[in-house]
């Protein structure tokens, strides 16, 4: 497993070699998780953390009537919630459950302190992963707080647009629907809507902007 385990970020440039020697000292565990388990509750406190060997998990949160939002798939080989390990509220901030069979390397937050005083480059990338996600829960924080449909629809065209201002999105309906906590039927119309308003041109996955002003103006 540690084949797989050196192409997580967090030991990059790291060898099998050099790491199978770290491990020596260290101890870790493989777990096994079934295709919709429950891996952690939000709330529950981080012993230790996660590092994807296989498969990919999804984090969610639920509201007081029920509705999920799916925060984000996390794929392997990624570590899982690696900036709230440490801190005071050292929590899992969303439910996280496997999307397919997966596997990950479990260590404790003493097996993984004792690697980042041992090899300075897993320190830096450990640094590295929790800014990354620090910048990434920033802009989904930003996201979240434009609460109708036109408003993430904007966001997510002009974060997507390459400079002829035509792509192809990267998420089928559905996906996109579950990332913006709506439904399906109602996500289509709005894209419908923009589509026959001339803000976009829509063609399945494939999207031209057409007006790009008024896509800048639903974020104000």
């Amino acid at each position: 497993m540690l084949q797989k385990a050196v192409k997580s970020p967090l030991f990059r440039t790291v060898s099998v070699d050099e790491l199978e020697l770290l491990f020596m000292t260290c101890h870790w565990q493989l777990k096994t998780f079934a295709k919709d388990a429950q891996i952690a509750m939000r709330g529950d406190v981080l012993h230790g953390i996660y590092i994807l060997l296989e498969g990919s998990v999804r984090g969610e949160m639920i509201d007081f009537e029920g509705r999920v939002l799916k925060i984000e798939d996390i794929e392997a080989p990624r570590p899982l919630a690696p900036a709230f390990l440490f801190g005071i509220n050292n929590t899992y901030p969303v439910h996280i459950s496997a999307n397919t069979t997966t596997k990950a390397m479990y260590l404790s937050k003493e097996s993984l302190l004792q690697l980042l005083q041992k090899d300075r480059r897993i320190l830096m990338n450990y640094l590295d992963i929790i800014s990354v996600r620090a910048q990434f829960l920033t802009d989904k924080i930003k996201f979240l707080s434009l609460h109708n449909i036109r408003g993430k629809l904007a966001q997510y065209f002009l974060d997507l647009k390459p400079h002829n201002m035509e792509f192809e999105m990267p998420h089928s309906q559905t996906k996109l629907a579950d990332l913006f906590g709506v439904s399906r039927p109602a996500l289509a119309r709005v894209i419908r809507e923009m589509h026959q308003e001339g803000i976009i041109h829509a063609k399945g996955r494939r999207i031209r902007i057409i007006n790009h002003q008024a896509l800048s103006d639903y974020l104000r």
